[in-house]
């Protein structure tokens, strides 16, 4: 009877694995399609991305349509301009962020809980808001079409120095204590213990800051009038003004774009995930 019974179960429990893993294949096929979609127009030459169902198969291919997007939409400057400014806005979030949170959780100082929370509440004013006071300020300082207009402005973010107080939070006051009678000022603290507590998050918040700059378009579009400081994302939209007719070249265009972005997906996806949970649990 007991081995009737541990069968019953044993079969209720694979019919259920049989269904979470029905539902991956389901969401994972919804996400993957139109990546795939994608891929397969800007590989497609000419009006072929039209005939359909052919055009979504994998057939009469081409390199030409990503060449053409290459040339035409003068992408391997845009991504260089885009690679320098991403990549220096996220050290520079990287290395503010990680002062910041070390002053609000480790110092002393008066209304140190009072400039958190205006810190805090910045991130309740849109981006937009300060667009216009951005760009006159960039303007006197005689930065427009110049790396620094494009930096400068997003050197420094709210929710990086949040994530990373929270974590820092989680540390034992006895351990800096402990680090302080050993002669451990605050920046060696800093770098000996601090920072490689936070390792994780730091990949997090290096992840969500590349993606955030790399996807910047109304910025750019209002501080760069020369083509040599201009971003990926100004390039594809005027490669899709240039050629409005033409989906497949636009699409490759997309594509070029969001290869760096893959790259670093698949390389901080341990980080990211790691981040978001870091100071979930304490204990």
């Amino acid at each position: 009877m007991a081995d009737v019974a541990v069968s019953a179960l044993d079969r209720v429990d694979g019919g259920r694995r049989w269904v979470r893993y029905g539902l991956l294949a389901v969401v994972a096929v919804l996400i993957l399609f139109p990546i795939y979609v994608a891929v397969i127009l800007s590989l497609k030459p000419g009006n072929a991305i039209f005939n359909y169902p052919r055009a979504l198969l994998p057939v009469d291919l081409t390199l030409d349509t990503l060449r053409d997007a290459w040339n035409q939409g003068n992408m391997g400057r845009y991504l260089v301009n885009s690679t320098v400014v991403s990549i220096a806005i996220t050290v520079g979030v990287m290395v503010t962020s990680l002062l910041a949170a070390y002053a609000f959780s480790f110092m002393r100082f008066p209304l140190r809980n009072l400039l958190f929370y205006l810190v805090l509440a910045t991130l309740l004013v849109p981006a937009e808001v300060t667009v216009l006071a951005n760009v006159d300020t960039v303007k006197s300082l005689d930065w427009t079409d110049s790396y620094q207009g494009l930096v400068v402005p997003f050197l420094a973010t709210a929710f990086g120095v949040f994530l990373l107080r929270q974590v820092f939070l989680t540390v034992p006051k006895d351990l800096r204590e402990a680090a302080a009678l050993d002669g451990l000022g605050h920046f060696g603290f800093l770098r000996e213990v601090a920072t490689p507590l936070a390792r994780p998050s730091l990949g997090a918040l290096a992840l969500f800051s590349f993606l955030g700059a790399w996807y910047q378009y109304l910025w750019p579009q209002r501080i760069t009038n020369e083509p040599d400081f201009r971003t990926v994302q100004i390039g594809l939209r005027s490669l899709s003004s240039a050629n409005p007719d033409r989906l497949n070249l636009i699409t490759a265009g997309t594509v070029i774009a969001s290869l760096p972005i893959v790259v670093v997906v698949i390389v901080f996806q341990r980080q990211l995930v790691r981040g978001l949970t870091a100071g979930a649990v304490k204990g």
